[in-house]
């Protein structure tokens, strides 16, 4: 099982659960680091394994993130890492960028009132990709403004979202 998880990029978490498939062992370190990041008062936005070993943090927090933010999230999750045994060869800590992903229900309701770019898992009048901006959300609903009309999305319907750059 090791020897399958390393080729697909994904290295064993806990070598002693047995039975998990990678991505249970993703969402196990994806808990981890999220209560981590939490506890030190950023927002864990997003994990990403990459190939040759490199793991990337995504945070954020309200007033931005600057380069002792990363420093202080990526010396916690070092630690972390060495005490949890998550094998990784390379750390990146981040922000997430202008264009941010936006996953949960809690990220559109920070965001309300600017513009986003969504795409949905099912199409909707032949189209799946919507620019505009955040009207209202609530746990299971996003009102969007496409254009001057309003357009109701389940939060589920969602494959992925960002927000547009202001410039």
């Amino acid at each position: 099982m090791e020897k399958f998880l390393k080729k697909v990029g994904l290295e064993p978490i806990f070598y002693l659960l047995t039975g998990f498939s990678g991505s249970e062992v993703r969402m196990e370190a994806s808990a981890l680091i999220e209560k981590t990041v939490t506890g030190l008062g950023y927002e864990f936005v997003d994990l990403e394994r990459a190939g040759r070993g490199l793991l990337r943090v995504f945070i954020d927090k309200p007033e931005g993130i600057g380069v002792e933010d990363c420093a202080t999230v990526s010396n916690q999750l070092t630690r972390l890492f060495a005490v949890e045994g998550i094998d990784y060869d390379r750390l990146e800590v981040s922000s997430p960028g202008l264009d941010r992903p936006l996953k949960r229900t809690a990220d559109f309701s920070r965001f309300a009132g600017r513009d986003v770019k969504l795409r949905l898992r099912v199409p909707r009048a032949g189209q799946r990709n919507f620019v505009g901006r955040i009207v209202s959300v609530s746990d299971t609903l996003l009102v969007l403004d496409v254009d001057g009309v309003a357009l109701e999305i389940e939060v589920a319907g969602i494959d992925r979202a960002n927000l547009v750059p202001e410039i």
